[in-house]
């Protein structure tokens, strides 16, 4: 229509980017020295995080070995005051529970064992018999020092491991080695080395399943079933191990309470959540700092460009948009040079303590993806100041 005002041009996404980056092209120095302010606090943040997550992963890693997520369940009593028994079919069962990742079992066989033939019945050395199943070592985290453990092999044959304190009293520390068990000759196929988190491991000779209902008339029943779960879960697993084994009686069942080693562990992760917390906030803080610190200065020093752009035609709307877009530039290329930094200041320290390296999952999130908000909002106020600048006095200011 003749007569009426021509409309603004709208700035499409590639032209933002363009005229936003051109403000960040145009003085390098400075920008870098910005994006160097804002690279490092947000490495601080991810390095003190990553850190501290390897630490813990290190220390989780430590405290396994203490047994934290192992749960011991064992036969009670009935109610009229008899030994109970577990089901035969009770490990399948205790695999059930989802947050279980290994289930293993022994079962007391009436057996004992002896060096030879010869010698006296009553010379037992209070060596218990034990039938056990094959994964029952990785599951109380135990090894082998001479010879090797049961298979599926030599479980069905009469074969039998000795534990550390069980082979010191027969004096059959090698492989080959012949003890005469349940009235018959066994062969020694290995030998224990303690195992702290199943010291009724150490004196005990362990025979496989199946040998043990063939050669030793075992009933199939365990004695004492071992588990393990994730240790956030080791109290929810307790409460429901007793139900799952054995349905019909679970007043029947006996299981041990969760060390107390996990509920330190449970403070640790505690008190290091809270620190991680409070230190990342505070780095972001920082890098907001950096980034409206810079984008304050370009403003003052840029008027006259200003000044030209809103004489072209440009609108307030557009110069906001522009300083927007260079504070989001400046908090984004800020952000993903400290998560670099950080990863890598994290891998090195972890590497000369010997910790496995964890950064997480928020570190990387924290660096590259919060630091943009954080941009946004540390260049609004630049952003808003430079749109209200009129293009006279942006062009006649000094």
């Amino acid at each position: 229509m003749a007569g009426a005002l021509p409309r603004p041009a709208r700035l499409g996404l590639a032209d933002t980017l363009r005229v936003g980056s051109a403000g960040l092209r145009s003085r390098p120095l400075r920008v870098g020295l910005a994006t160097l302010g804002i690279s490092l606090g947000i490495a601080a943040m991810v390095a003190v995080l990553g850190v501290s997550s390897s630490s813990r992963a290190d220390l989780d890693r430590r405290l396994d070995t203490l047994g934290t997520n192992l749960l011991i369940a064992a036969p009670g009593q009935t109610v009229l005051g008899e030994r109970a028994k577990l089901p035969t079919e009770s490990v399948q069962m205790a695999t059930r529970i989802a947050p279980v990742y290994s289930v293993s079992a022994t079962g007391r066989v009436n057996a004992s064992i002896y060096r030879n033939d010869h010698i006296d019945v009553g010379n037992t050395g209070a060596i218990a018999v034990l039938a056990a199943q094959p994964g029952l070592l990785d599951t109380v985290s135990g090894g082998v020092t001479e010879g090797r453990w049961l298979n599926r092999a030599t479980s069905t044959f009469p074969a039998v491991v000795l534990g550390a304190r069980a082979a010191e009293k027969l004096a059959a520390h090698l492989p080959g080695t012949r003890v005469w068990l349940g009235g018959q000759w066994f062969g020694v196929v290995g030998v224990l080395g303690p195992v702290p988190l199943a010291p009724e491991l150490d004196n005990a000779a362990l025979v496989g399943w199946s040998a043990a209902e063939t050669y030793l008339r075992f009933d199939a029943h365990p004695t004492t079933l071992y588990t393990r779960s994730a240790p956030s879960e080791v109290e929810a697993v307790r409460s429901v191990l007793p139900a799952t084994v054995n349905p019909q009686s679970p007043y029947e069942v006996r299981v041990s309470r969760p060390s107390d080693a996990l509920a330190a562990q449970r403070a640790t992760h505690r008190t290091l959540d809270r620190l991680l917390l409070g230190l990342g906030a505070v780095a972001l803080v920082v890098g907001g700092v950096g980034v409206a610190n810079t984008m304050v200065i370009s403003v003052l020093e840029r008027r006259g460009e200003i000044g030209l752009r809103r004489a072209l035609g440009a609108t307030r709307g557009q110069i906001r948009l522009q300083f927007l877009m260079e504070s989001l530039l400046l908090a984004g290329l800020g952000g993903v040079g400290g998560v670099i930094l950080g990863v890598l200041a994290t891998g090195g320290y972890a590497a000369t303590q010997h910790w496995p390296v964890v950064v997480p999952l928020v570190a990387w999130l924290g660096g590259v993806v919060v630091t943009l908000p954080v941009g946004m909002i540390a260049g609004l106020y630049p952003a808003i100041r430079a749109a209200r600048l009129t293009p006279v006095a942006a062009l006649i200011a000094p």
